[in-house]
């Protein structure tokens, strides 16, 4: 036998794959970033954070930024799974696979990123032996590493299924195991992932000298705890459907039902509705009573075109109103254009929202000397954060190469 036939064996049952040899040249693609990715990882490890665009002004910037939106967007792996096993909404299992490996791709990469982002990556278990108690951060990382020990109980499953390791009696026995007592996966993941999404956003809250970002509460959280939970699960949905759209683009065969990327739409627009309304109520509030208390107006607030006004308008009204009329309009969430490009906006408003709060937080000019500054990411953290992406792709073609990771699809395609 040829290894181009043995490695067809290795295809989910009743499926077909692209030859082995775009397959491979398709791998190279991705492999060449992620080395390069490498290459810039071991610059910045060798020589210090200091040869990126960060400095001590900012010591946040496009890792933190893009850390904290996948971790938003990769929550779809919760929320699905939530949905799916403890509220029983059974027409999710043909896209729960999916969610899952997204959501293991995210927090994975979410990781990685962390080992750069702490400048000295042989400290890093500083923060589980030497946890700073007071630090909404700690919660953070015992929240994100739980999780993505969850998230890998949760795919062991998928992987033991592959048709080959399947043969294997005790891989089947554990995956059949894992499968009986997912539903408690399933709700520990939930609470770990709201915990620590919540976290994400009370560490901005609280910072009383950024009044871009400080924001009065309910109890001991500021309203930015719920706002990140919230945002987060109404953009994880979408992201879902995005990238299983891609994929049915890419591989030119249809995953899912256009039902059900429909009603992961409609759930992430029902969630983001209840987000628009709490984000225009913070909003309100921060205007009229938070800034006033500072001695601050809401035109302080913004600065040139980088930090301009418009980059609230298009988070407040084109990436939140616009989608949450397109996904919860029957009419309008029935026709494939309109609810794609709602759930591209909706995602671009996460982002967008984790950009403010990350860096024009720290460039508005908290001290009577300062003066608004001007964050740029050099070539190091551009290629490390391409490193991650291309890191994604790899993991997800493995995938769906070779897990079943959609088993409606050959009833789909027949």
């Amino acid at each position: 036998m040829s290894f181009i036939e043995a490695e067809r064996n290795w295809y989910p049952e009743g499926v077909t794959r692209c030859g082995l040899g775009k397959f491979l040249g398709w791998l190279t693609i991705l492999s060449a970033v992620l080395a390069f990715g490498v290459v810039a990882a071991l610059f910045i490890f060798i020589f210090g954070i200091g040869v990126t665009g960060m400095d001590n002004y900012f010591g946040f910037g496009l890792w933190i930024t893009f850390d904290l939106a996948v971790i938003a967007l990769g929550a779809g792996a919760f929320f699905t799974g939530l949905l799916r096993y403890i509220i029983r909404i059974d027409e999710l299992k043909d896209i729960i696979n999916l969610a899952v490996i997204i959501g293991f791709i995210c927090y994975s990469g979410a990781m990685l990123i962390l080992t750069m982002d702490i400048g000295q990556p042989v400290r890093a278990w500083f923060g589980y032996w030497h946890p700073n108690v007071h630090s909404m951060l700690t919660e953070v990382i015992f929240c994100i590493t739980c999780y993505l020990t969850v998230l890998i109980i949760e795919v062991v499953p998928l992987v033991f299924e592959q048709k080959q390791l399947n043969k294997i009696p005790l891989l089947h026995h554990i995956a059949h195991n894992f499968h009986v007592v997912m539903p408690l996966f399933a709700g520990l993941g939930a609470f770990l992932s709201t915990f620590h999404q919540g976290s994400l956003g009370g560490m901005y809250g609280v910072l009383f000298a950024r009044p871009y970002a400080f924001r009065e509460g309910f109890f001991i959280w500021p309203w930015t705890f719920f706002l990140f939970v919230l945002s987060a699960i109404a953009s994880g949905p979408c992201m879902t459907v995005l990238v299983c759209a891609l994929m049915e683009k890419l591989t030119g065969r249809q995953l899912t039902t256009y039902r059900v990327k429909s009603l992961m739409a409609k759930i992430g627009g029902t969630m983001l509705l209840i987000y628009m309304v709490m984000k225009y109520l913070d909003t309100w509030a921060w205007i009229t009573n938070i800034l006033p208390k500072a001695g601050l107006t809401f035109d302080q607030m913004f600065y040139g075109m980088i930090y301009g006004k418009w980059l609230m308008f298009l988070e407040l009204v084109v990436c939140i109103l616009v989608p949450v009329i397109f996904l919860l309009v029957p009419a309008l969430r029935r026709r494939p254009a309109f609810m794609y490009w709602a759930c591209i906006l909706n995602c671009l408003g996460i982002i967008i929202n984790r950009y403010v709060f990350t860096v024009q937080t720290i460039a508005f000019p908290v001290l009577p000397f300062d003066s608004w500054m001007t964050y740029a990411p050099n070539w190091a953290e551009w290629a490390t954060t391409c490193m991650i992406l291309a890191y994604g792709g790899i993991i997800m073609s493995l995938a769906y190469r070779y897990l079943p990771l959609f088993p409606q699809e050959v009833r789909l395609n027949k």
